[in-house]
């Protein structure tokens, strides 16, 4: 009797952000609500001024057809996703939603738009770990820029971690700590790039001099490489699977987190 093939994973998750100017807010939040809610999709997407964060889920032609649909729009017709799949939606329902941020930092000035810190590919940044420098020889140090309950699930080898209750807390500490990342090639990275984005940004203007941010964060590290031999744990996610392991797959316990 032949083996039974395991069946692929019917659901899609999806997550993306961009900044970029949005002003017809309402407008837009009711017209991406309104599609999403026709497909199945389930998650959260956040609309602010400075643009757009989203968390979604759904069956995966509904899902690539709403991605679709939203890159018709000019304004996010560049717009990066990153996905992976799972047997079932891990939301409970579906809100689109307009914040003052989309990753809220209290920083206005702060404007990723207008200019962003440089970026590093996930498999330049191995490389860089395995050789324990960047390319001009200077020390790379890796800064966690997302809270302290996720970092302890799972983070980078030797990270920096600050222990953050939440990311608006980010200013007063490069305040305190700046003075330590002198004459080092400090990595800002995040699950999904969104935090370390305007991390870097932040530490730029603090006067850190060598700044890069992790191009597309922790789940598109994962997705480049296997993690190993840098990254221990799992990845923290905020939705019902709670935690990915290296393969973007749902780990199978928190417990099995780095501690």
């Amino acid at each position: 009797m032949p083996a039974v093939q395991p069946s692929t994973p019917s659901i899609l998750n999806a997550s993306a952000y961009k900044f970029v100017t949005l002003d017809d807010l309402p407008v837009l939040r009711d017209r991406l609500h309104e599609a999403a809610a026709s497909l199945g999709i389930k998650g959260t997407v956040l609309l602010a001024e400075e643009g757009i964060n989203l968390f979604v889920a759904g069956p995966v032609e509904g899902l690539r057809g709403w991605l679709a649909q939203l890159r018709a729009d000019p304004r996010f017709a560049d717009l990066a996703h990153k996905e992976s799949f799972s047997e079932k939606t891990p939301f409970r329902r579906l809100l689109v939603k307009v914040k003052r941020e989309i990753i809220r930092m209290n920083q206005p000035a702060i404007r990723p738009e207008e200019r962003r810190a440089p970026s590093v590919p996930a498999r330049t940044l191995a490389r860089w770990l395995d050789q324990g420098s960047d390319d001009d020889g200077r020390p790379v140090v890796m800064l966690d820029t997302r809270n302290a309950f996720e970092v302890k699930a799972g983070a980078f080898e030797h990270a920096i971690d600050w222990e953050l209750r939440r990311f608006s807390d980010f200013p007063k500490a490069l305040a305190a700590h700046a003075a330590e990342l002198a004459g080092k090639t400090v990595v800002s990275y995040c699950t999904g790039g969104i935090r370390c984005e305007k991390a870097a940004l932040a530490m730029q203007e603090a006067g850190v001099q060598h700044v890069y941010q992790l191009e597309g964060g922790i789940l598109k590290y994962f997705e480049e490489t296997d993690g190993a031999p840098h990254w221990r744990g799992g990845c923290f996610v905020f939705d019902e699977r709670e935690l990915l392991d290296a393969t973007l797959a749902p780990a199978a316990s928190a417990a099995t987190a780095a501690p």
